[in-house]
C-alpha cells in the first residue's frame, strides 16, 4: 500500500483533479486507479483548455469538427464528451463495487450560465443525456441560481457536483437544497439509492486571500478551520435525525469534497490541504503535482476530527481582525466564476 492508498482506510477517497486524452490513452489514469486507488475524476474549463491546447491527440478531431461548422461550444462538447465517457467507463467498477458511492467523473455546465437557473437545467440535462453514464456528475456553481437548479436536478435523479463553495453559509444552503430535493423525490415515490451529490469546498484560495489581512498567528489556518467546522456540521446534519428517514430509504449523504488543495504559499507544507483533512465520508480532489508530493512524503492519519475546538477558536478570532467570512465567501465565489468564465471563453476561442 502506497501513501495515497493509505488514506483509504480512514474513509476518504482521493479523486484526480485532471482529465485529458493523454491520461486516458497513455494508460496513466488506469495506473492511478490501480496503484493509487483513485476513486473519481473532476474536470473544469481550465483543465480542458490546457488539454485541448497542449495535447496533439485532439488536433485532427478539432480540425474535422471545425470544418463542419458546428459552433465553438458544440465543438468543445464533441471533443470532450467521448473522453468523459471513457473515464466514466474506467471508473465504473468503483461505482458498482461501492454501490454508487465512488467512481464519479465530473463535467461542468457552461460557467456563463451561473446566474441562469433555466439555462443551467437545460445544459445539465443535455450533458447528462449526451454522456449517458450513471456515474457522471454534472458540475454546477453554487450561486443562488445554481443551488435552485441543483435542487431540481437532484429531484430528477441527476448526480451533481456543486462547486465554488467558500463559506459555511454557502455549504448549509447547498445541504438544505439537497435534503429538500431528496425528500421531495421520496414523496414522488422514486428510488434514492442511485442519486449522489458532493459539495466542493475550496480551500487554498481562502488562505491566499486572507493571509495578507491577518496577524501571523492566524495565517494559513482559516481554510483548515473552515473545513473542520464544516465537517462537524456535516456529521450533525447527515448522522442525526434530520437525515434519518432519507438514510433509511437508501439516500446517500452529500459528502464534502475538498477542492483547491494544491498549496499556493511556498511557506506551507506542499501537502497541507491533504494531510490535515483526512476523515470518513469525504473526498479530496487532488491535482497531479500535489498527488505526486503526497505519494512521495505525505502522511495518512485520521486528522479531520482533530483540533475542532482550535478551529472554532480561529474562526471566532476573525471578526476582531475585520474579517466577515460570509462576505469573503461571496467574494471568492465571484472570483472563481470569473476565472472559469475566462477559461471557458478561451476554450471557445480555441474551438471556434
Amino acid at each position: 500500500m502506497n501513501r495515497l492508498q493509505a488514506i483509504r482506510p480512514y474513509g476518504q477517497r482521493i479523486w484526480l483533479d485532471n482529465l485529458s486524452r493523454e491520461l486516458l490513452i497513455s494508460g496513466e489514469l488506469a495506473r492511478l486507479i490501480k496503484q493509487d486507488g483513485i476513486a473519481g475524476v473532476t474536470s473544469n474549463p481550465t483543465i480542458f483548455h490546457k488539454a485541448i491546447s497542449s495535447d496533439t491527440r485532439y488536433r485532427d478531431d478539432l480540425a474535422a469538427l471545425q470544418a463542419r461548422g458546428m459552433g465553438a461550444e458544440k465543438t468543445y462538447e464533441e471533443l470532450v464528451i467521448p473522453d468523459v465517457r471513457t473515464a466514466c467507463d474506467m471508473m465504473l467498477p468503483a461505482y458498482q463495487h461501492s454501490q454508487a458511492d465512488d467512481g464519479y467523473v465530473s463535467l461542468e455546465v457552461s460557467p456563463l450560465l451561473a446566474n441562469d437557473t433555466e439555462g443551467t437545467l437545460q445544459s445539465a440535462r443535455h450533458l447528462w443525456q449526451s454522456v449517458g453514464r450513471p456515474n457522471l456528475m454534472v458540475k454546477i456553481p453554487a450561486t443562488a441560481a445554481g443551488i435552485k437548479a441543483f435542487g431540481v436536478l437532484t429531484r430528477e435523479g441527476i448526480n451533481v457536483n456543486i462547486t465554488l463553495l467558500f463559506s459555511l453559509k454557502q455549504v448549509e444552503a447547498v445541504w438544505d437544497a439537497y435534503i429538500a430535493a431528496l425528500s421531495a423525490r421520496l414523496a414522488d415515490g422514486h428510488a434514492l439509492g442511485h442519486v449522489k451529490a458532493v459539495a466542493s469546498f475550496f480551500l487554498s484560495r481562502v488562505d491566499s486571500l486572507l493571509d495578507p489581512q491577518l496577524p501571523p498567528a492566524l495565517q494559513g489556518k482559516v481554510a483548515i478551520a473552515l473545513a473542520k467546522t464544516a465537517y462537524a456540521r456535516y456529521l450533525e446534519r447527515f448522522h442525526g435525525p434530520e437525515f434519518a428517514e432519507l438514510h433509511q430509504a437508501g439516500a446517500h449523504a452529500q459528502y464534502l469534497l475538498w477542492a483547491s488543495t494544491g498549496t499556493k504559499n511556498p511557506a506551507y507544507s506542499d501537502v497541507l490541504y491533504v494531510e490535515q483533512l483526512i476523515g470518513a465520508e469525504t473526498i479530496n480532489t487532488v491535482p497531479d503535482g500535489t498527488m505526486a508530493q503526497f505519494r512521495d512524503h505525505g502522511v495518512a492519519a485520521a486528522t479531520l476530527r482533530q483540533g475542532v475546538e482550535s478551529a472554532h477558536a480561529v474562526l471566532t478570532d476573525l471578526p476582531a481582525a475585520g474579517i466577515d467570512l460570509d462576505a469573503v465567501g461571496e467574494q471568492l465565489q465571484q472570483n472563481g466564476l470569473k476565472l472559469f468564465d475566462d477559461s471557458f471563453q478561451a476554450l471557445l476561442k480555441l474551438t471556434a
